[in-house]
């Protein structure tokens, strides 16, 4: 009897264990599990992770039942009572409606509910951020509020900074700013000027400088701000570094400038910020010290997302009035909706809301599920996407207005000044592009770092082996990476547009590693060959992506690129192979394997166009026209001995 009993309470125990994580699952509660992959990371080595986006994220039962609680009050709040053509003309938003909104309890959506908010997660913060959307002025507030002025204070703050602070903010009592941009420093967030000095007794920092363009920056009680603070490093020496802090108004010294007289979300409260001598109690470092840039980026990286949102559901009131506009607007005897080029600006404004609410949740998704998920990267592609797509459709929803549109008594022009900001703000899209694109490559070298090192060594079986790869491309390789077929992940409707992207994101695999094959630093001369050139990008309009330059000067008189064909250019690597041909010789023998490409191939080498193609290439281009017949694209006199490579 007592076995019994005890099966039946471990029964129990198991049954209690499992509601716990269940229930712990569904409010997503703060992350212990190990990092998660990041998706977009991978695309750069040529993969897709499938678990991270097959099932799309999709919100439980319970979750869909909380959020429609707080759905339908703001909605209805925004739709009756936001006036936005008075915001934006009285440069300002009604003490009313900002009261409202602390009602509704939209300055702590994030915020934990231990401390007094709502405690929503990333996707639900994402379906509010479609309803605040309706007004650019009030959207760019909360923002600034909660996902960076006091975001930084959930990431990076302690227990006791927290509980002190977090409440207030959570119920709009205090409003936060955040405080990095400066007069000689914007994008470049290292070049900051604002100091903050250690006091003798060690008890407070004396911070000084000024902050520019603040949104928040009138309002606010409660600043996140960045200065350089002086740190000594593991070798004893001083350095300055950026530091994090939480700066109340009331230690003094703080002061604002008047309200910026902006193009677009008038609304929206931007100044200056100036911090005279104000004294920051050292337990009010936000982090460690020294560690503000870290901070920054962490505050940055994680509130880009919910832009998608945003603009999604600004774009989707934009579509429906502009439909109703057009079902009832005639000209020649017909509706402006019955026209083809109307109904092109239509489909083109319902793809890209639909694509970036999907980006939009899809990230969302990712940061909610268990683990540290980077999505660094994911989210600045949401971001970038969403602001000039926003521009892009809220200019078409005004031409097919016509000059209606062009006046204030519609509200199209006030929406096409508030989006100019998405694509400067949070990061400018020329930046973000290069973040992108260089934490990618960063992300595939640290990945490809041991085998590019025995590439440049002239391993002989790293060597085979990579040009093996690269000739199975050049005659058509077929691509599967488990999107298609009986155990797909993808529905059998878009099995095309699902094998073209797992041949896309292979060679887009395979270029990033060429060019970190190729761009890499480069050795010292090699025995029996000259020194290998430096390697450079061509411009497009030139139809060159890539120029590679060898020496092509050999040390012994006896070696000719004639007679002996070229395997694998690699820099600082030695040249592997064993193609035999005679000097003007145009047999398909004498080509080699050289460099990537979509090649134009001349009619004597008839290599196949399949992208990824490689192809010989000469490497003494000097020689005359009919010398250097066998090279993939026509030659020109080159005093530099640059070899040309064509690359779509």
């Amino acid at each position: 009897m007592s076995a019994v009993a005890h099966l039946l309470r471990r029964a129990a125990a198991a049954r209690a264990c499992r509601t716990l994580v269940a229930f712990a699952a569904s409010r997503r509660l703060l992350r212990t599990s190990p990092p998660s992959g990041a998706f977009a990371k991978e695309l750069f080595l040529g993969k897709i992770e499938k678990k991270e986006v097959f099932p799309f994220p999709e919100v439980s039962q319970d979750e869909l039942n909380e959020i429609n609680q707080f759905v339908g009050p703001v909605e209805k709040f925004f739709t009756e009572e936001v006036d936005s053509q008075r915001i934006d003309r009285e440069e300002k938003i009604p003490d009313e409606t900002l009261e409202k909104l602390k009602s509704l309890g939209l300055f702590g959506m994030q915020v934990p509910e231990e401390y007094g908010g709502l405690g929503l997660s990333n996707t639900l913060y994402a379906r509010m951020g479609e309803i605040v959307g309706l007004d650019g002025s009030i959207a760019v507030t909360l923002a600034a509020h909660q996902a960076i002025g006091l975001k930084g204070i959930i990431l990076a703050g302690s227990k006791e900074q927290k509980a002190k602070y977090l409440p207030r903010l959570a119920s709009g009592e205090h409003i936060a700013a955040f405080c990095l941009t400066e007069p000689s420093s914007g994008s470049d967030v290292a070049s900051i000027k604002t100091r903050a000095t250690l006091s003798e007794d060690k008890k407070y920092y004396i911070l000084n400088g000024s902050k520019v363009w603040i949104t928040n920056g009138g309002l606010a009680n409660i600043f996140t701000v960045f200065a350089k603070t002086q740190v000594v490093d593991s070798e004893s020496s001083v350095k300055d570094k950026i530091t994090a802090f939480i700066v109340e108004r009331d230690f003094g010294g703080v002061t604002n400038g008047k309200p910026e007289d902006k193009l677009g979300i008038r609304g929206s409260n931007t100044c200056e910020v100036h911090f005279e001598n104000t004294r920051v109690p050292v337990e009010n470092v936000l982090g460690e010290v020294g560690g503000g840039f870290k901070v920054a980026m962490n505050i940055l990286n994680s509130g880009r997302f919910s832009m998608g949102s945003v603009v999604a559901g600004m774009l989707k009131k934009l579509i429906e009035m502009t439909a109703e506009y057009a079902c009832t607007r005639k000209q020649f005897n017909k509706n402006l909706s019955e026209f083809g080029l109307i109904q092109e600006k239509f489909a083109l404004m319902a793809q890209k809301a639909y694509v970036m609410e999907s980006m939009a949740y899809l990230t969302a998704g990712m940061l909610d599920r268990p683990g540290f998920p980077d999505c660094s990267i994911e989210a600045a592609m949401v971001k970038v996407f969403s602001s000039e797509c926003a521009w892009q459709c809220v200019s078409e929803a005004l031409q097919i207005l016509g000059g209606s549109g062009y006046m204030r008594d519609y509200p199209y022009e006030r929406m096409l000044r508030d989006t100019r900001i998405l694509l400067i703000f949070e990061g400018t899209n020329e930046i973000l592009r290069m973040y992108i694109a260089l934490t990618g490559l960063q992300h595939a070298g640290r990945i490809l770092t041991a085998r590019i090192n025995e590439l440049k060594r002239g391993n002989v079986s790293t060597v085979i082996e990579t040009i093996s790869q690269k000739l199975r491309d050049s005659v058509g390789r077929t691509v599967n990476m488990g999107l298609t077929g009986k155990l797909g992940a993808v529905h059998p409707s878009v099995t095309d547009s699902a094998s073209k992207l797992e041949e896309n994101v292979y060679y887009f695999g395979r270029t990033v590693e060429t060019l970190l094959l190729r761009f890499g630093k480069v050795p010292g001369p090699l025995p029996g060959l000259g020194r290998a050139g430096p390697l450079r990008l061509g411009s497009q309009g030139d139809g060159l992506s890539e120029v590679s330059t060898f020496g092509t000067r050999p040390r012994k008189k006896s070696w000719s690129p004639w007679r002996h064909g070229v395997g694998l250019a690699v820099p600082g690597a030695t040249w592997v192979g064993a193609f035999q041909a005679e000097r003007g010789s145009l047999e398909p023998k004498s080509r080699a394997v050289a460099a990537p490409g979509d090649m134009k191939h001349s009619k004597h080498q008839p290599v196949s166009q399949f992208p990824g193609t490689w192809s010989y290439l000469d490497p003494c281009p000097n020689r005359n026209r009919r010398e250097n017949r066998a090279s993939s694209e026509p030659a020109s006199p080159n005093p530099k001995g640059e070899a040309v490579l064509g690359m779509n």
